[in-house]
């Protein structure tokens, strides 16, 4: 029969486990409408705070690319959040099966995260965990952003990260400055967004080492190799601009709102990296002084001609000079400058100043790692997450079946 939660949502099926909660396809009695449960099943003071934080952040965003949030509340002890049911699997799920996707479907997929991410940073929510497993894909191509677990306010997220003095989040996406130490801004988010979309060009993340410690090095003082390096027919304005997002310097990346536009905007697919070189410009026309003394001198002899009384040889005289002064008129035409705007250049590519070694880090939903001592210029080693994989499942699964199992369809830890 299943169980009946707060006289109102009936638990029709589980979707997901994870070591806090779980994910229950269920139905909303009173709006008659399919939803997905999730259930807190600690008793941990930590891990029901974050379980209000995430019904608190989400609750707060109204995003045709966030998953939605209905309803919070608690039943028999036990904390619930009612979520819209997604039909479809996780970004994670899609890029085990399909390894790469084309230029403009992964541009399109990262434009509608960015579109998702520009909402919530506009409510002052830094997500704090984008990667493709918190990233859902339905049936028809809609990107919804899940799992704002360690989501934090912007304007809370400085204290909250000193007073603990501990990072969240994931290595293989996490963010320069985070891995310093320092707070999670909007920019951030942008960068892991750049993270997700140079893995689906390239089928690997930007950058790869043994360890996440040397992972979260990399992020904070090496650059990423140019995603064409790794896989030809990326177009060049679409790898640059990849490139861009992921610049050290937070300030020197776009905005999500910025990113949105520019990726929807199919801009990158006006240029071609192997596009001819422009037609080289004629060779100059003489100068035009030249051209002025020999008119004068022509004129000068036509008059002589003139005053010697020889008719004929004036009028052939002045056909002459008429001639010569039409082409020097053409001449100082062609010795004109150009008018036609040249191609603009191509952005620079972003500086990468290397940075002191990072603060420590771990994967959500691990433990949290304190950051070094001070004297030290070795970033703690952090804990690795080997969730179980999900790589040979067919992409459809519902909830809960990604490769990060311990998340489920919602991303939930």
């Amino acid at each position: 029969m299943g169980l009946l939660l707060a006289d109102r949502y009936h638990l029709d099926e589980p979707l997901g486990r994870g070591a806090m909660g779980e994910v229950w396809r269920a139905t909303d009695r009173t709006l008659d409408r399919a939803v997905a449960v999730k259930l807190l099943r600690t008793d941990e003071a930590a891990d029901i705070e974050r379980f209000r934080l995430e019904a608190q952040t989400a609750g707060r965003l109204n995003h045709p690319h966030v998953v939605g949030v209905y309803d919070f509340g608690s039943h028999l002890g036990r904390l619930y959040l009612v979520m819209e049911l997604i039909d479809g699997w996780t970004l994670a799920q899609e890029r085990s099966l399909r390894g790469t996707l084309p230029p403009h479907e992964a541009a399109a997929v990262a434009a509608q995260m960015a579109a998702g991410l520009s909402a919530a940073h506009g409510q002052g929510v830094v997500h704090r965990d984008i990667k493709p497993a918190n990233v859902m894909l339905t049936t028809g191509r809609t990107v919804k952003i899940a799992d704002f677990g360690i989501a934090r306010f912007a304007d809370e997220a400085a204290g909250t990260l000193t007073a603990t003095g501990k990072i969240v989040g994931t290595a293989d996406y996490l963010a320069p400055e985070r891995a310093l130490g320092r707070p999670a801004q909007p920019a951030s988010d942008v960068y892991s967004l750049g993270c997700v979309l140079y893995e689906l060009l390239t089928g690997r993340p930007p950058f790869r080492a043994s360890t996440s410690l040397a992972v979260v090095q990399q992020h904070v003082d090496a650059a990423p190799v140019p995603p064409a390096h790794l896989r030809s027919g990326i177009p060049g304005p679409l790898a640059d601009y990849v490139l861009g997002l992921l610049a050290k310097d937070p300030a020197h990346r776009p905005t999500a709102e910025q990113a949105a536009a520019w990726l929807s905007g199919n801009s990158y697919e006006e240029q071609s990296a192997d596009a001819p070189p422009p037609a080289a410009a004629p060779p100059p026309p003489p100068p035009r002084r030249a051209s002025s003394t020999r008119t004068a001198r022509s004129r000068a002899q036509s008059r002589a001609k003139s005053r010697r009384g020889r008719a004929t040889k004036a009028v052939l005289g002045g056909a002459g000079v008429l001639l010569f002064a039409a082409a020097a008129a053409v001449g100082a035409t062609l010795n004109s400058p150009d008018d036609t705007p040249s191609a603009p250049a191509p952005a620079p590519a972003p500086t990468t100043p290397a940075p002191a070694g990072p603060a420590g880090v771990s994967r959500t939903p691990q433990a949290d790692l304190p950051s070094p001592p001070a004297s030290s210029s070795a970033p703690s080693a952090p804990k690795e997450d080997h969730g179980g994989g999900d790589a040979g499942r067919h992409p459809r699964e519902r909830h809960g079946q990604g490769r990060d199992r311990e998340r489920g369809e919602h991303g939930e830890d």
